[in-house]
């Protein structure tokens, strides 16, 4: 027997059942037909709130973004020394506990952006509270009242250093080769503060400034 499911309780029902879909049946196993048998309602139901599978993917996915996005101030705001330490940790503890949902943002395909653009709006916030932090750092460093150019650019290119960084180290711990490698026992456990180690050494230590922009010899000539 079809159930009904109140209109208020139907969309948010379609994205917990759409999470388990994917949970079982991998991301490319999610369809409308799927959700709608998972809750017991028509076939028709879902679509009263997702005109098709790529809408309900994205409200899935943007909700994902929103709570990183969360996890990662957070993690700033308990780390008052070290923001950037702080939101380290808040990025890998949320890959760790929540692999499905941080393998939705970072291992899946989007749906088309220009469709959803508030699943775009999440995922640039999340990476724009890294970029601000570390734009504020240069600054204060600096001594240093406006925007310029060069440290907005150096702040960026900090921020991909670091988002790579812990994307590769989080993405490995997730590999099903990790099972099979055969670490010194205080290794898996060093990993993950031997990183950050090495990300403030890098900071630190690093370039000064933004490598200036290279100029073809050739494009000189012409000039």
């Amino acid at each position: 027997m079809v159930k009904t499911i109140h209109e208020l309780d139907l969309k948010e029902a379609c994205i917990q059942a759409a999470r388990e879909v994917i949970a079982e049946h991998g991301v490319e196993g999610l369809s409308l037909r799927d959700v709608a048998r998972k809750l017991g309602v028509s076939h028709q139901a879902p679509y009263r709130h997702y005109p098709s599978r790529d809408h309900l993917l994205a409200a899935i996915m943007q909700r994902c973004f929103e709570d990183f996005a969360d996890c990662l101030d957070q993690g700033a705001q308990h780390h008052d020394c070290d923001a950037l330490r702080g939101m380290g940790e808040a990025y890998m503890r949320y890959a760790a506990q929540k692999p499905l949902e941080y393998r939705l943002m970072f291992g899946t395909p989007w749906p088309e952006p220009a469709s959803h653009p508030e699943l775009v709006r999440h995922a640039v916030h999340a990476f724009g509270l890294l970029r601000q932090h570390l734009h504020q750092q240069l600054r204060t460093a600096h001594d240093e009242a406006g925007d310029t150019p060069a440290l907005l650019a150096q702040a960026e290119l900090q921020a991909l250093f670091i988002w790579s960084s812990l994307h590769g180290l989080a993405s490995i711990m997730q590999a099903n080769v990790m099972q099979h490698l055969v670490f010194s026992p205080e290794v898996p456990a060093m990993a993950q503060p031997f990183l950050m180690g090495m990300i403030q050494t890098a900071l630190t230590h690093g370039p000064a400034q933004a490598p200036a922009p290279q100029v073809n010899p050739q494009d000189s000539h012409e000039n």
